[in-house]
């Protein structure tokens, strides 16, 4: 189900609020990251708006953010009655953030499981400033890297990367990259061409954002694997990657 369907009024906190940054945190199951990372992201002292976009987790994530919108004001949660895929996550918050009165000027995209550092925010968001629409929180610029991941997990990511960089061809180093700063003008762009389920999210934003002509840039960052918990990366994750490079850029299919 998509924000467009069930409107603003299932949206759990103040919808006046009003914020330079939103950061959509799409969670499933991270009741064991979930507070501890807000309370990092908060610190930041930013003017920031955080919407969870929670899975109906059954280990009580929901609860806990409750919680802390009783503690902070910028705090907006939409609960969804199943797991849906990380894709339409991003696309309703994206949908969420747009509706609201006083829209955010930029939106960041982020892992709630403690892989992206909150305190990477500040720099993304300076990109940001300094002109660029979508800013890349890049693993493979210099400076960037990840931490425990396994040969698999490496592989996978630079095979991914390498074919997104030959058919995309959008000029940047990492494609996949999920801790990224769109501007709302980008969002507002490419909102009605975004159609993807899962993780190949990430290169159907960075290709709209291309062929629309809107400005990439990247800045390096240290991914570092889950420090709690298990991967979430799954085999049909990485099929639906690799349908949507075949089917809606090499094919040519919206």
């Amino acid at each position: 189900m998509s924000v467009k369907e069930c409107s603003l009024s299932n949206v759990e906190g103040n919808l006046n609020m009003i914020s330079e940054v939103g950061i959509i945190l799409p969670t499933y199951c991270e009741a064991s990251n979930i507070k501890n990372l807000i309370e990092e992201i908060e610190s930041l002292n930013f003017n920031v708006s955080i919407l969870v976009i929670d899975d109906s987790s059954p280990d009580g994530t929901a609860e806990i953010v409750r919680n802390l919108q009783k503690k902070y004001g910028n705090i907006l949660l939409y609960v969804r009655p199943q797991k849906s895929g990380l894709g339409t996550a991003i696309t309703d918050g994206f949908r969420i953030f747009l509706s609201l009165r006083n829209a955010p000027k930029c939106i960041i995209t982020m892992d709630a499981d403690y892989s992206h550092d909150p305190s990477d925010i500040p720099r993304l968001v300076a990109a940001f400033r300094g002109g660029c629409d979508l800013v890349v929180g890049s693993r493979y610029r210099s400076g960037g890297g990840a931490v425990n991941w396994s040969i698999i997990r490496r592989v996978i990511s630079k095979v991914a990367n390498f074919i997104a960089s030959i058919v995309v061809k959008a000029g940047i180093c990492d494609y996949t990259s999920g801790f990224r700063c769109y501007s709302t003008s980008l969002v507002k762009g490419i909102i009605s061409d975004l159609h993807s389920q899962t993780y190949e999210i990430q290169i159907e934003t960075v290709r709209q954002a291309s062929i629309k002509g809107f400005k990439l840039g990247e800045v390096p960052i240290i991914f570092v694997n889950r420090k709690r918990g298990k991967s979430k990366l799954a085999f049909n994750e990485i099929k639906q990657f690799t349908l949507y490079i075949l089917t809606k850029v090499i094919l040519g299919k919206r």
